[in-house]
């Protein structure tokens, strides 16, 4: 009985039967791979409870369903094509995070196939190279302290076309209206505009100029973001 209590229903005597130890190694293995993976990407990263968790307990997930696939081809399929019908109904991740659901995936494939040292050796390979790349600040802008977002409220008799060029022209080496919106009932006008700054220590003397021309209305300074999606 203990012997076949883990046999499927619709085994025959062709199918390869995994054994109980077999299954709890790769399984063990594969959560030790997570927390590793969970481990490297809380190293300088901003992160949630939730996500450390899922990635932790991924690669067990991914290494259980290909153990289970276990050569049968239909069953693959349908496995694919169940995990193309997952979404998640979240907010949208990061580059960075994407990146690490694929990585615990990966992971939990090939320790799903049963060869564990390299699963062990792909998972410490990755995170050695992500902890490195981070620490290095590698892709971050040089001098990102000179790189704003200005959100303008001005007046809606005010002509914005041109109004803050020749002040914005005195205090940054480059500056683009990305964004117009109205505001207030359409009494007011919000602008937005991407600049990169001369001196940042002038920043407070950009202000004021500006406070000047648009009647001492609401002025926001943000740490410019490349891109919305993150991507």
């Amino acid at each position: 009985m203990p012997e076949t209590i883990f046999q499927g229903l619709f085994d025959t005597s062709t199918t390869a039967l995994i054994s109980v130890n077999d299954f709890l190694l790769c399984v063990a293995c594969a959560l030790v791979l997570g927390l590793i993976l969970a481990l490297s990407y809380m190293y300088r990263t901003r992160y949630t409870k939730s996500f450390v968790i899922t990635l932790a307990t991924l690669p067990a997930v991914v290494c259980v369903v290909i153990m289970m696939v276990n050569g049968n081809v239909g069953t693959g399929v349908a496995v694919a094509g169940a995990f193309s019908l997952v979404r998640f109904r979240s907010v949208p991740g990061t580059a960075k995070e994407i990146g690490m659901l694929f990585l615990a995936m990966g992971a939990g494939l090939i320790a799903g196939m049963g060869y564990l040292a390299f699963a062990c050796l792909f998972t410490l390979l990755l995170c050695a190279v992500n902890m490195l790349y981070n620490h290095l600040s590698l892709g971050a802008k040089k001098n990102a302290a000179k790189y704003k977002s200005f959100r303008i409220t001005i007046p809606e008799d005010l002509d914005y076309t041109g109004v803050f060029e020749q002040v914005f022209a005195e205090y940054t080496s480059a500056c683009e209206l990305t964004r117009v919106k109205s505001t207030n009932m359409g009494s007011m006008f919000r602008l937005t505009y991407d600049v990169v700054l001369r001196d940042p220590s002038k920043e407070k003397e950009l202000i004021d100029k500006i406070r000047e021309r648009n009647g001492n209305l609401e002025i926001t300074v943000s740490k410019q973001e490349s891109t919305e999606s993150q991507l």
